[in-house]
């Protein structure tokens, strides 16, 4: 039993470097826009525009590039209503300046597909499910949801990730100020509520014309979470 023991984290060690083997991404990430009634025509283009110039912002695309051999993989979709969600980018592999421009370029020139409905984050979450599903092998799975107020329609956060197979991903928020007159509601629900997983969190933007540098700060620190094995370095120790 003592050998046993002993050998145990030599085979975990072996694990680790087989699942690496097998994984030629280190992040599978998913970004979901919510594109709800609160959500007005230009808040809905500052968005695409700021997520875009967030992806090509140097400091993160130094984060997304920092690992040669493991990239990153973002998918991007948008969310409102229990049925209105609908995919803005499927699966990319940001290996590149090139693949990374590319993205922005198509997150950009983007246009939303409703207008109408409210926000079922219930449902919005729970599509995610899917996306993963078709997601490159990648050593982690994130899902990055952004919205500007608390679920109003159907089930909450709490049972999709209950009945959907959303287990091993890690939930982060951005959550926007502005739209009602309580932004200290909306950021609790999402501290709350919304995150989920080791090291989740919730980054906050006082209203739209705030989001891009917001998810420049969001996407910065997802891009430089810790992976096991000596395939990433730590991530630099910073200021704020």
């Amino acid at each position: 039993m003592r050998r046993l023991a002993a050998l145990a984290p030599l085979a975990a060690g072996l694990i680790a470097l087989a699942t690496q083997a097998q994984a030629a991404c280190r992040l599978a990430l998913v970004v979901a826009l919510d594109i709800s009634s609160s959500v007005n025509a230009e808040e809905d283009r500052l968005q695409r525009a700021g997520l875009a110039a967030a992806l090509t912002a140097p400091e993160v695309q130094q984060e997304i590039l920092s690992v040669p051999g493991a990239p990153v993989a973002l998918a991007v979709y948008e969310w409102s209503g229990r049925y209105q969600q609908d995919m803005v980018l499927d699966w990319r592999l940001l290996d590149s300046p090139a693949a990374i421009a590319g993205a922005a370029a198509d997150i950009a020139n983007s246009r939303r597909r409703y207008a109408e409905f409210p926000t079922a984050m219930g449902f919005g979450i729970g599509y995610a499910a899917g996306v993963f599903q078709r997601a490159p092998p990648c050593l982690f799975q994130t899902l990055d949801i952004s919205g500007d107020g608390i679920n109003n329609d159907g089930f909450g956060p709490d049972l999709a990730y209950r009945n959907f197979p959303l287990a091993g991903i890690t939930v982060n928020g951005l959550a926007i100020g502005g739209a009602t007159e309580d932004d200290a509601q909306v950021f609790r629900f999402y501290r709350e509520q919304v995150i989920r997983g080791p090291g989740a969190f919730v980054e906050t933007a006082r209203d739209f014309t705030d989001f891009e540098r917001a998810m420049r700060r969001k996407l910065t620190r997802e891009m430089a979470a810790r992976v096991y094995g000596g395939l990433a370095r730590p991530p630099r120790e910073r200021e704020g």
